[in-house]
């Protein structure tokens, strides 16, 4: 989908994904320190960048919907926490090298060689002993979870992602993690996503 689809989908007034953290950023991020700067890759409507705000992190929102990005400001005058917002394209968005001490993507998913050159930005963005964490639907998902996407040329294993950030980081944490999630039906499901956590050299 490119922006415009996703201004589409973010225009109503009600948010798309729920205000609440994602469950896995939470348990991820809830016991690391702030330590200055941290961006959001792939920000949507700002849940996880408003939850770091919260936590005193100093929050760069990045995202190419206009439309979500005003909603991320909405949330954060809600909640009383300052949310910096970036509109731009991923694929051509270039961070200053070791600006951050947390870079955070969740839920982005482009072509492979896309999403390579954005993972390697990240690490090139976060200054050393800062974190990198990323949290997505897992390639076996289709076939094995439920929901997310369904073409297999946007999804990744969290192997792949290590792969990439081993050069840059050490990796302490990269598999297959569930996520249980309310069917068509309204019937329980189980949703396979991928989580890698590291710390730059």
């Amino acid at each position: 989908m490119d922006a415009a689809s996703w201004d589409e989908r973010y225009r109503g007034g009600e948010l798309v994904w729920k205000a609440d953290p994602n469950r896995f950023v939470a348990e991820e991020l809830a016991g690391l320190k702030p330590s200055g700067r941290a961006v959001d890759l792939a920000a949507g409507e700002g849940r996880n960048a408003v939850w770091l705000a919260e936590r005193g992190w100093e929050v760069d929102a990045v995202d190419f919907s206009a439309v979500a990005l005003e909603k991320a400001r909405t949330l954060a005058a809600e909640r009383d926490v300052r949310l910096h917002t970036v509109q731009a394209d991923l694929t051509l968005w270039e961070p200053a090298e070791a600006t951050y001490g947390l870079v955070l993507i969740a839920y982005l998913h482009l072509p492979w060689p896309q999403l390579a050159q954005v993972l390697a930005r990240a690490a090139d963005a976060v200054r050393s002993g800062g974190t990198l964490l990323l949290v997505g639907h897992d390639a076996a998902n289709p076939e094995h979870g439920y929901g997310g996407p369904r073409d297999p040329g946007v999804l990744y294993s969290a192997e792949q992602v290590a792969d990439l950030w081993r050069p840059y980081a050490e990796i302490l944490r990269a598999g297959t993690v569930t996520r249980p999630v309310t069917g068509t039906e309204g019937d329980s499901r189980t949703a396979l996503d991928a989580l890698v956590r590291a710390v730059r050299r």
